[in-house]
């Protein structure tokens, strides 16, 4: 761990989100942070906030030159972890599958499904036989505090919701938003796995905020297909709030992690 900076929190942000303290007003430092995964998206910044260390990097690089197939999850999630960070918090644009999830709302996710392919997803890579647990991926203290600042900060705010990865960079055919609307499933995302269960296989505690930007392809029939820059527009509309919604969360998170189980994903046999 690198003493020097011992950060506390960490965010990741995505689509559209590629800075932080400059908008806060926040003093704040980027560094490089090298590590055996290969190089991060982009040089990590640290400030304080509310007596707390914060790291940020942006997902897909501040030039968004990395597209979800292509991020080195595991070298930002590696790097977020040798500066000290415990929870990690991951904003993203993602879209509705379910027509009560509206463009413009928050969901706070509590699980996912991988429909994704080729990625590098874990750190277990042998000799040693270890099997993480997923069965429940996402912090709940972290969660009942986003909740909760959403709530006081009118947001409409969906409490739970499943999170289906798919690969990208393509958006989905009808026929396969169809079917995930079908599963149940509310959002749909290309970016969440595997950067949250990396986050859990380093016992730092994950929590992912979805920020609806459209209605994926197959749910309503008279919607036109989505595009990368309508998502972006959305997203950048909504990015203060999101922000503000940031910025809470920090201020609420205790210093003690007290009720969850994230530093205790990885069981050895």
């Amino acid at each position: 761990m690198n003493k020097k900076y011992n950060a506390e929190i960490g965010i990741i942000g995505g689509s559209g989100f590629y800075s932080f303290f400059e908008e806060a007003g926040t003093p704040y430092e980027e560094i490089t942070v090298d590590t055996p995964y290969g190089n991060p998206s982009d040089p990590i910044t640290i400030g304080e906030l509310f007596g707390k260390k914060v790291a940020f990097i942006p997902r897909h690089g501040k030039n968004h030159r990395f597209l979800p197939h292509t991020v080195n999850y595991r070298a930002n999630v590696w790097a977020m972890k040798s500066l000290g960070v415990k929870r990690v918090i991951s904003p993203c644009a993602a879209g509705s599958l379910q027509k009560h999830v509206k463009p413009g709302d928050f969901v706070i996710c509590d699980q996912f499904v991988d429909w994704t392919d080729g990625r590098k997803n874990t750190f277990f890579e042998g000799p040693e036989c270890v099997h993480p647990s997923a069965a429940d991926p996402y912090c709940p203290e972290l969660r009942k505090i986003a909740i909760e600042q959403a709530k006081k900060q009118g947001i409409n705010v969906h409490e739970t919701g499943t999170v289906v990865v798919i690969n990208g960079p393509r958006f989905t055919t009808k026929a396969e938003s169809r079917f995930f609307t079908n599963q149940g499933w509310e959002v749909i995302n290309m970016s969440q796995y595997p950067e949250v269960h990396l986050v859990r296989e380093l016992d730092m505690c994950p929590i992912t905020i979805a920020l609806i930007t459209d209605y994926d392809a197959g749910l309503v029939g008279d919607v036109p297909p989505v595009t990368h820059q309508e998502v972006m527009q959305v997203f950048k509309s909504n990015i203060s709030r999101l922000k503000s919604l940031l910025l809470s969360i920090i201020e609420n998170i205790p210093i003690e992690r007290n009720n969850c189980e994230c530093y205790n994903t990885s069981h050895t046999s």
